[in-house]
């Protein structure tokens, strides 16, 4: 079976072969204005679209296949401070996102150091349907 990409992240790929996401938190928010009224409840008044989130939480055995570095990659893309296209294994293009946090956990550390496992958190903060001007 080819190692397909389960979602890429401009140019990370996450798949099962390296970094692999357990689990992919997508949170969706509206904007609502309250308007006040006398003598009843407050109104809402719908006044678009609010703020996009994404959050992957995932295992890397580095020994296994990917090496010790795929998190490193991943803090270089945070640090970059640009923006990324997301787009999920099915094809499913979702725009442009910022890496807001890279979290790791190492366990089972070897005789030099090197964790056998490495649980990580990923948060993604929707930037916009298109890419930045250049």
């Amino acid at each position: 079976m080819p190692n397909r990409p389960l979602v890429t992240l401009g140019p990370y790929t996450f798949q099962l072969a390296t970094a692999t996401y357990q689990t992919l938190v997508r949170q969706t928010r509206q904007r609502w204005a309250r308007l006040e009224t006398i003598g009843t409840h407050p109104q809402l008044q719908h006044v678009g679209k609010g703020e996009e989130r994404i959050e992957l939480d995932g295992v890397i055995y580095p020994h296994f296949r990917g090496g010790l570095r795929q998190v490193d990659e991943l803090r270089t893309m945070q640090e970059a401070g640009v923006p990324y296209q997301f787009i999920t294994g099915r094809g499913d293009v979702l725009g442009y996102w910022v890496v807001e946090t890279v979290e790791e956990q190492q366990a089972l550390p070897q005789s030099d150091g090197a964790p056998l496992r490495q649980r990580f958190r990923i948060g993604l903060h929707y930037y916009g349907p298109t890419p930045p001007p250049r």
